[in-house]
């Protein structure tokens, strides 16, 4: 590993550039750059998540970390080839002051050439991508609702703001939900008139399941709260022949139940983040399916034709909260009190 303390992005460059040679790295070998936007104390996480997923696609890793907005600028790094983080190329960069908001500064030179790029927030995302440069860079951008204080509010604005090559982790986090309820009608061909998912109230899961199986059967599902566990508990499908299916979870398990049938008990494991990162970035195209889903969800239609490529915003976020505090302090009329 190398150090480097009060840098410049020219010096990493040169770092890595070395590190490689030392290593014996070979940048024809990386199949993508995996930029990955972290709190600072989410940066263990999110070097555990993507040591995993490099495991499976090699690739560069870029983790940003934005500290300090009002403090003097600053660029810390850390270079690390094939040692803590796996078989990837890493850069974990601290950025301070208003070097933060200009991130792409130091992250554009380090990516790897003629591979694309990959965008991971793991903090809350971004209420408009295009504000984020490492975003409008990007072929494909993973974000995470669950990160939000409200994550359904938080996947609602993810398909106000879609484009295609988006993705978030709650739509991967119910790969296997969507795998047992499609099996079920590989013996069948019922077709399903009402649905009821049991699930917290606040569970963007249960709410991107719903948005699925309206997009794919043409039906409005029933959301059921329960507070009887932290996820979704169940999905049950009623066919018109009055048969039922239900997926209930049960730990690291389901139990599939069936009118006519006998129970069966499968596997529905809680997966590590980095198995749900490996997922995503096995696709670096657009997913129509799960443009449908969202949509749905939403209640907003032609997500999946919208532009891909999104034009940078400039948002200064000190300029933003000058604002704010502004606006607090003015009267009724619209005047400073």
């Amino acid at each position: 590993m190398i150090g480097l303390w009060d840098t410049t992005g020219n010096e990493v460059v040169k770092a890595l550039a070395a590190e490689r040679r030392s290593a014996g790295g070979v940048a024809s070998g990386l199949a993508l750059t995996l930029v990955a936007v972290v709190e600072e104390k989410k940066v263990r996480e999110a070097e555990a998540a993507a040591t995993i997923a490099a495991a499976a696609h090699p690739c560069r890793l870029l983790i940003v970390v934005r500290s300090d907005l009002e403090g003097r600028s600053r660029l810390d790094a850390e270079i690390v080839v094939g040692g803590r983080l796996g078989p990837a190329e890493a850069v974990v960069m601290r950025m301070y002051g208003r070097l933060a908001l200009h991130a792409e500064s130091v992250v554009m030179p380090l990516l790897a050439p003629d591979v694309p790029v990959v965008s991971w927030w793991h903090q809350e995302p971004p209420d408009t991508i295009a504000n984020d440069f490492l975003g409008v860079v990007a072929d494909r951008r993973i974000t995470d609702c669950a990160q939000a204080p409200d994550p359904v509010a938080a996947l609602r604005q993810r398909a106000a703001d879609y484009a295609p090559g988006d993705t978030d982790l709650t739509w991967t986090r119910i790969t296997l939900w969507r795998t047992l309820v499609a099996g079920a009608f590989d013996t069948t061909e019922a077709r399903v008139v009402g649905a009821t998912i049991a699930a917290p109230s606040k569970d963007p899961t249960a709410w991107l399941m719903k948005g699925w199986l309206q997009s794919r059967l043409g039906i409005v599902p029933e959301l059921q709260a329960t507070e009887r566990a932290p996820r979704m508990n169940s999905v049950q499908l009623l066919c018109a022949n009055g048969d039922t299916v239900t997926v209930t979870r049960d730990e690291n398990t389901a139990l599939f139940s069936r009118t006519g049938q006998e129970d069966r008990y499968m596997p529905l494991p809680k997966r590590p983040v980095g198995d749900e990162l490996a997922e995503e970035l096995r696709r670096l195209d657009a997913d129509q399916i799960y443009a449908d889903a969202l949509g749905a969800m939403a209640g907003v239609s032609g997500l999946d034709h919208r532009p891909p490529m999104r034009v940078h915003v400039w948002k200064d976020p000190a300029l933003a909260a000058k604002a704010d505090e502004e606006g607090a302090m003015a009267g009724p009329g619209g005047t400073a009190a």
